[in-house]
């Protein structure tokens, strides 16, 4: 397993940032270009930017705000909302952009993220499914902001990205996004065994235990969250937060922690046991 990256995922809807719960009941939580500069002070691992309302408002990325957030980082930085085409996917990486993130479109026309690996690499191609656990136990994959159900299979889905050159599949629960009570971990464990690429886990994530529960027994390569790095307290207050060095260290493996100087941490984590 290589070093477990810990992401930030920032909703956008205009020029605002909002958090959800279960895909609902939107709150406001201040501007993206100041969260991008207080999680870049914080070193975090890679930050992620969703625009949730392009695809219903039938348009690509807000450029400017990728642009504005790629000028105020050093970290890298993925970035999707509404992409329908190759073109769109230049933009935003000419926008400042490393990786690009496509839901809807990928389901529909699978064929674009052939095109786009083929054109900018699978390294550059993250497709994000969005799931919902059904009356049955199985799981169904729905589109368009979570409003659309598909009737397809989440595995079924990875395994068809993978074939057309996805690098990197971000699987959100949306029973779970948002709740701060955990991710769904038979969910993570479902689809990522059945995939050689990546799997990166969000939705629910409320704690550091939450993290390393989605890596070793979700098996997912990533963790991503929204509430978890935007909430304080059980009132939600907005506070922008990111876990230490040593808060990661007392839930993961140390080769498994991204720390420049792992040493250093290392003897003081060890020192509080």
């Amino acid at each position: 397993m290589l070093k477990v990256r810990v992401i930030p995922v920032l909703l956008l809807r205009g020029w605002g940032l909002e958090k959800s719960i279960r895909f609902d009941t939107p709150k406001y939580v201040g501007c993206p270009i100041n969260a991008a500069r207080v999680f870049n002070g914080k070193n975090v691992d890679e930050l992620m930017l969703l625009d949730i309302v392009a695809t219903r408002e039938d348009r690509g990325p807000q450029l400017d705000v990728v642009r504005q957030i790629a000028e105020e980082s050093f970290m890298p930085f993925t970035a999707g909302g509404g992409i329908r085409s190759v073109d769109m996917m230049w933009e935003l990486l000419q926008a400042g952009a490393d990786r690009v993130v496509i839901n809807t479109a990928a389901i529909e026309r699978p064929e674009l993220v052939r095109e786009g690996a083929a054109r900018f690499g699978s390294q550059c191609i993250v497709v994000s499914i969005d799931a919902r656990a059904r009356r049955d136990g199985g799981y169904e994959v729905y589109t368009r902001a979570g409003t659309r159900a598909t009737g397809l299979d989440p595995a079924d889905v990875a395994l068809h990205m993978q074939e057309m050159g996805a690098g990197e599949i971000l699987l959100t629960s949306i029973d779970r996004d948002g709740t701060m009570e955990g991710y769904d971990i038979p969910l993570i464990r479902y689809v990522a065994d059945a995939l050689r690429i990546p799997v990166i886990a969000c939705g629910g994530a409320g704690s550091v235990n939450h993290l390393a529960q989605a890596v070793y027994e979700g098996h997912a390569a990533a963790v991503a969250g929204g509430a978890f790095f935007l909430f304080y307290g059980p009132r939600r207050t907005v506070l922008i937060t990111y876990p230490t060095d040593e808060e990661l260290l007392r839930v993961f493996r140390p080769e498994h922690v991204r720390i420049k100087d792992l040493a250093p941490v290392v003897d003081r984590a060890q020192a509080r046991l």
